[in-house]
Parts: structure tokens; sequence; C-alpha cells
């Protein structure tokens, strides 16, 4: 599946429609949630039901496309079944409750309520919220794909604008000869990632570096009266540095995933769990910022796309276990040389690496060179997703 996104252009009686039509979603969302705590015993296809009975009940809702209103109703049974399946496997802690959505963003549409026109550049919603014809600008072309192959277009509010994204039913696959190298990956504050063969990325920091402007702009937020437009102007600049920052760190970790799986066979990275690591709070906001889970996720997909493994692996005493004789050789975060008594002197972040890629050609069966056949990579080994094989999570 593809998702295109396409900046919108319109009026602002077009842009209210679309406000009150993400509204209405998110109402019918929370009434099929209530339906649910008021009924525990129902399925997903009553609460599909429900959304016919609050168009009748509520006009506004009626006004609403019909699959847009089963598209809300799928989205409240989403967060029911992910609490189900987190009380059926034991999550220690909190089991995600279902809440209450108070700002959503976001309105999604089927097959119907929306026609792309002939130049693919604008598309017209045909339901009852009078959203009406909206001009499209990208460096997608949708001339590839067949309207068939959209399965879903959601209008999504954002702090720069309204944006449209196409949901394409398409299974992306680029061949890439096999590179016969594989690398392990330790992710850190200090560089972002050190590799098995000690070469290191520098970490971005994108946070810290518009840290000032931020700190600047909600000042800014804060001496306005609650509630006037000057305090609406104010916190729509604020969103957009924040909504700044968010797209360097996406860029960044597309771009170097991308590089590190065209450039390996096998990736082997630290099965972290960043929410543990998180709560320390003098190391919050540098973890935050850092990223990982978003570059691991993004590694994942190239996984599949150019055919190479991923593999997460237990990071418990990576940093602490010497990568040549394996003995154990604890050491605070301030020592950044690992020294063992065997002789053997290397960076600490390094010596992970090289922990992690051998625990990474141990879980795929292979020791010593590792040649992988690209057709056999998504066969016999396939990628970890995240939170799939480790039940604890010990910092390394």
């Amino acid at each position: 599946m593809l998702v295109f996104e396409f900046k919108a252009y319109g009026n602002k009686s077009q842009f209210a429609a679309v406000f009150e039509a993400i509204r209405t979603a998110q109402f019918v969302r929370n009434s099929c949630l209530r339906y649910w705590m008021d009924n525990p015993k129902v399925n997903k296809y009553d609460v599909n039901k429900y959304c016919a009975v609050l168009a009748r009940e509520f006009p506004f809702a009626d006004e609403l496309n019909s699959m847009a209103r089963q598209a809300s109703a799928e989205r409240a049974w989403s967060a029911i079944s992910r609490y189900y399946e987190n009380c059926k496997k034991a999550v220690p802690g909190k089991k995600g409750y279902p809440q209450f959505q108070k700002n959503c963003r976001s309105v999604e549409y089927k097959s119907t309520g929306w026609k792309l026109q002939g130049d693919r550049k604008s598309i017209k919603f045909t339901d009852k919220k009078g959203i009406g014809k909206l001009k499209l600008k990208g460096t997608r072309d949708l001339h590839f794909y067949q309207i068939n192959q959209i399965k879903r277009v959601r209008l999504v509010k954002r702090a720069d604008g309204v944006y449209v994204q196409f949901c394409i039913d398409v299974n992306r696959q680029e061949n890439v000869e096999p590179s016969g190298s594989t690398v392990g990956l330790d992710v850190g504050l200090k560089a972002y990632y050190t590799n098995s063969q000690g070469v290191s990325v520098e970490n971005p920091r994108f946070l810290r570096q518009g840290e000032k402007v931020l700190k600047r702009c909600q000042r800014r937020v804060s001496r306005k009266t609650k509630g006037s437009k000057n305090r609406g102007k104010a916190r729509q600049i604020l969103g957009k540095r924040h909504l700044k920052i968010s797209r360097q760190r996406k860029d960044h970790a597309v771009k170097l995933a991308r590089c590190v799986v065209q450039s390996n066979d096998l990736i082997a990275y630290e099965d972290l769990r960043i929410k543990n690591m998180a709560k320390n709070h003098c190391l919050a906001k540098s973890i935050n910022d850092a990223s990982w889970y978003q570059f691991r996720i993004w590694l994942e997909y190239f996984g599949k796309v150019f055919e190479r493994v991923t593999v997460a692996v237990n990071p418990q005493y990576t940093s602490q276990e010497c990568s040549n004789c394996g003995a154990i050789v604890k050491k605070a975060l301030s020592t950044r040389t690992h020294v063992c008594r065997c002789g053997f002197a290397i960076d600490r972040n390094e010596n992970a690496a090289r922990n992690i890629l051998s625990r990474g050609l141990g879980t795929v069966g292979h020791t010593g060179t590792f040649a992988l056949d690209a057709s056999n990579a998504l066969g016999e080994l396939t990628s970890t997703f995240a939170g799939e094989i480790l039940s604890e999570q010990v910092g390394s």
C-alpha cells in the first residue's frame, strides 16, 4: 500500500466544510465507542450498523458520506480490538483502554464520496458537507495508477493547511543486486548510529537546533488572551514550527534507512523499548529527538522493498560484552571506550554494533561470512517487526 500526499487548495467555505466533516467523523467514532461501552458484547458488525442509527438521529451525521461514517466506526473498533489483544497477551502495565478522541485531524473516505478529475490534479467530494472541488499540488503523478487502485482518500488537517492522501493498493518492490555485506547498528545520542565497521553518523538533533525559536513562539502564545484571534494566529505559527521539526526527522530517517538497506544484505539492530527508555527524565528529550523508532520502521519497510533481511536482536549486554573474546566488561555510560582483559580496545558503540551483528547472524542461522541470495530474502528470512520478538527489554 502506497500513500501519496497532496496539498489541497480551496476557499474559506470549502475548508470550513472540511473541518466540519472532520468533526463529524470524530463524533461518529466517539459515539460508536460509547455504544460499545454501554453494550460490551457487541461485535465489529454491530458497531458498523450503529452508523446508520446515528445518521437517522443526527442530520449533520447524515450529511457525511456513508462509507466515511463506516471508516470512523472502523477506527473505533481498531482501538477496541487492540485493547482486547493486549488483554489476551497479558501485556504488562496499562492495556490501552479505548479513549474518546478530543482533537481529530482527519476524515477518511472509501470508494465513494469523492471523484478524481480527468487531469488528476483536482478532486471533488460529492457528499452533503459541501466541500466541493479542491485543487491538488504535489510531486507524485497519479496517472500511473487506475482509479480502482485507490482504496481510500483522507482529508488531513495540519498546521500549514489541508492535505489529501491517496491510499493506493500497489506492492512496491525494487530489484537490487546483492551487495554481499552485512551490518550491525548501535544507535546512540552522541552519534545517531555506529555500525559494525566503525562508521558513525552524526546525530542531527533537530529539536535542539530549533528549540530557541520554539520557546520564543511559545512565549508569544502565552502572552495572548485565551480565545482571541491573535492567540489562534500565534498557535498556528507554533504548530508550523513543530511540523517543520517532525518533517526534518522523517526526511532524515527515510534517507538514512534507504541508504543502509541498499548497501547491505542483512541489517541487525537493537529491539529497543523507546517508551521505557524515555522514562529517564534526564535523557527523555534527547531520546525522543533522535527518533530511533521511526528509523527502525523505515529500515523494516525498505527491507521489504529491496528484499533485504532486517533483524531486531536483544540489546542486553551488547555494550558490556567483548566482541573479541565474549567476556563481560562492566562499564558506566560515561565510559566511551571498551577495554578488555584480553587486550582488545575499541570504541564502546562499535563494540556494541559488532555484538548486535553477531546476534543477528545467529538469529537467522548464519555464522561467519554472510552471503544471501536476494530471491531468498523474503522467503526463508523475514523482517522482525517492532515489539514482536522480545518480551523483555534492557537498555544497552
